[in-house]
């Protein structure tokens, strides 16, 4: 790889391996979001790049065919899967080569016969474990399945069972849509019990990617703050959130102190920008928080704006001021300029 030049403070200086999301950071639906693969070329000419998917219901070979297809260069093995993850942690749960009912697609499917399991449907196979992932054409009769296998009388454990995530929503073309979480949760509901989880936020998946790229300094991207921000930061990862994806301005200011990345991007241009420094100092009892020519007021319960910057400093600017106001935001009345002006971004 040909290194490049970074601009000081950049989110990519110092960093070894970028490691991204896919739906809402690379690719909504069938097309790529702009300035991302763009972006990601330019940022894989200095360091290597993986990215990483909660998505069950593909292989690692069909996300490198279709990311190609957007135009990126992308190899099997730069891709790490949830189903992966999933497949490691089952590994260690149930007996080599046992049956295991799969309620999935091909992503999981694949996964779970590559590590020498014997696939099964049924819960009258009686299956060593249970493996749940999402595809499209996952039916209550799936759900089913899964459910009588995991039955067990009380006082009694039963079978493993191992979720590739629980992510509640996924992003469409069309808009967003129920997720794996939702499907998890009927299960749930009906066994009475709760999965091992190897997707985000779980540290599973994000372990198996500081594995295969043997990272030092890695960064996440992603555009969810409670998978990926959250995620990262169980790692000890450092983090960015793009705004192009699920979570916009208002989920940013009420982010919790897990679930905070250290860059907020406005896309991922960003990534090659010297971040701008956030500047706090105090004023007549009100303290003041400056990013670039932005400048956000904290006085009493009121956050408010007080000069005026580009949309993605003011933010910035009014994270850092609610933040660090030491109490969650419904303790504070926050003007709706900070954050209402900006709700179009990643449409």
């Amino acid at each position: 790889m040909r290194a490049e030049r970074l601009a000081k403070g950049a989110p990519l200086a110092g960093v070894d391996v970028v490691l991204a999301d896919l739906d809402g950071v690379v690719y909504r639906g069938d097309h790529a979001i702009p300035h991302a693969v763009e972006s990601l070329t330019q940022a894989q000419r200095s360091m290597r790049v993986g990215y990483l998917t909660n998505n069950a219901s593909r292989t690692d070979v069909s996300v490198a065919e279709h990311l190609g297809e957007l135009g990126l260069t992308v190899a099997p093995q730069d891709v790490v899967t949830s189903p992966q993850a999933a497949v490691k942690l089952l590994a260690d749960l149930a007996p080599a080569g046992s049956r295991i009912l799969v309620v999935g697609g091909d992503g999981l499917t694949s996964e779970v016969e590559r590590a020498g399991f014997t696939v099964v449907r049924s819960a009258d196979d009686e299956p060593a474990a249970v493996i749940q992932g999402f595809a499209p054409h996952v039916a209550w009769t799936d759900l089913a399945e899964a459910a009588f296998a995991l039955r067990a009388p009380e006082g009694v454990d039963g079978i493993p069972w191992v979720a590739t995530n629980t992510d509640w929503t996924i992003p469409q073309a069309r808009g967003t849509a129920p997720g794996n979480g939702t499907l998890v949760s009927a299960v749930h509901t009906a066994v009475g019990r709760l999965p091992v989880v190897a997707g985000k936020p779980e540290r599973a998946i994000f372990e198996a990617a500081i594995a295969r790229f043997a990272a030092a300094s890695p960064l996440f991207i992603g555009d969810r703050l409670d998978t990926d921000i959250l995620g990262a930061n169980r790692v000890g990862m450092a983090s960015a959130l793009v705004l192009t994806g699920i979570d916009g301005p208002k989920q940013v200011l009420a982010a919790d102190a897990e679930s905070r990345p250290k860059f907020i991007l406005e896309d991922l241009r960003d990534l090659f920008a010297p971040y701008p420094a956030v500047k706090r100092r105090e004023s007549r009892g009100a303290v003041l928080w400056t990013v670039g020519t932005a400048v956000v007021r904290h006085e009493g319960r009121a956050v408010t704006l007080d000069r005026a910057g580009s949309p993605v400093d003011v933010l910035r600017a009014a994270a850092a001021a609610i933040w660090g106001a030491g109490v969650p935001i419904y303790a504070l009345e926050v003007a709706p300029e900070l954050y209402a002006s900006q709700v179009s971004w990643g449409s």
